[in-house]
């Protein structure tokens, strides 16, 4: 079902001083914000494919929204419709974007027991969207839903890392584990982070390594940004700087600047992909587009001939879509 998440803000702006990407910046968690997930089909009475959900998985989110509704029509007490209903205002999908009213869908499917609704409303609370801000209210929200909800137990695990405190972080660690071994990407960078950096647990770069990697074959991009890092230098995992690499571009070409800062240092090195200086004027002038700044590759950049610039030129203004 689709959800708003807490998202670990791990990774700042890089500072590559010497000819090869340099070790990922230190990191620390930050605020919660949107990451949706898709709804499971849900069987209706009868045994029969829910038509709402199964709209809502086909992108047809007014058919959706009429389903749902006809459910509650039938059923005050359908919890799964007035979710999706909340799913659909928060999100804007068939209908206008109404915070005020995903909130009110998901505090009636709360109060009848949904712990998705029930960490949706805890994440608009945090926010202050649709409701007043209320931290402590989605504290408690988010505590009742996190041993059913993943997504819950993970933000549940980045208030606790902010209040700086042992058992907090022992417990953060916990909620992390069990979130990540039920896949949630977050979660599974946030264990990572917790094992490469002692937090709540003994140090373990093996199995910083080991979740690192899981959260970045499941598409976390700071996931694989930092997993690059330890498979480039060979920290936690055997070097492999081609397998590095390629974890840079998967996350630059998802728009992370520090993997497009790194991305145009291997093309700039020929460490891990062949040398490509046009490749890495490329992306250095993306990367420092969104404030990452390099003088190294600025030198390493500034012989192209007419035509490589013009090759980069056009690489640069196809990316933007311009």
């Amino acid at each position: 079902m689709q959800v708003i998440a807490g998202v670990l803000a791990l990774a700042g702006p890089a500072q590559a001083q010497s000819g090869e990407p340099a070790p990922a910046p230190t990191v620390a968690p930050g605020s919660a914000s949107e990451a949706p997930a898709p709804p499971s089909a849900k069987a209706a009475p009868g045994g029969a494919l829910d038509e709402a959900y199964g709209a809502y998985q086909r992108g047809l989110y007014m058919t959706a929204f009429k389903e749902a509704t006809k459910r509650i029509a039938d059923d005050p007490n359908d919890t799964a419709a007035m979710t999706l209903l909340g799913e659909l205002y928060s999100a804007g999908l068939g209908v206008a974007q109404d915070w005020a009213k995903a909130a009110e869908w998901y505090r009636l499917a709360a109060g009848r027991g949904d712990p998705r609704a029930t960490f949706a409303l805890a994440m608009l609370k945090i926010d202050g969207k649709g409701v007043p801000r209320d931290p402590a209210e989605a504290r408690k929200l988010l505590e009742s839903s996190a041993e059913s909800v993943p997504a819950a137990a993970y933000s549940l695990g980045v208030l606790l890392l902010q209040e700086n405190k042992a058992d907090s972080d022992r417990r953060a660690f916990t909620l992390f584990r069990s979130a990540a071994e039920d896949n949630d990407p977050d979660a599974e960078y946030a264990l990572a982070i917790l094992f490469r950096d002692g937090r709540g647990v003994g140090r373990d770069i093996a199995q910083a390594a080991v979740w690192m990697g899981r959260a970045a074959r499941d598409r976390n991009i700071s996931a694989q940004v930092e997993f690059g890092v330890m498979l480039f230098n060979g920290e936690g995992v055997r070097k492999d700087e081609t397998a590095g690499a390629k974890m840079f571009l998967a996350a630059a070409e998802q728009g992370n600047p520090i993997a497009q800062n790194r991305l145009a240092r291997v093309y700039a090195a020929g460490r891990g992909l062949p040398k490509n200086l046009v490749q890495a004027a490329k992306w250095h002038t993306l990367a420092t587009m969104q404030g990452i700044k390099d003088p190294w590759l600025d030198d390493a950049t500034k012989g192209l001939t007419p035509d490589e610039q013009r090759k980069v030129d056009e690489a640069v203004r196809k990316w933007l879509g311009d």
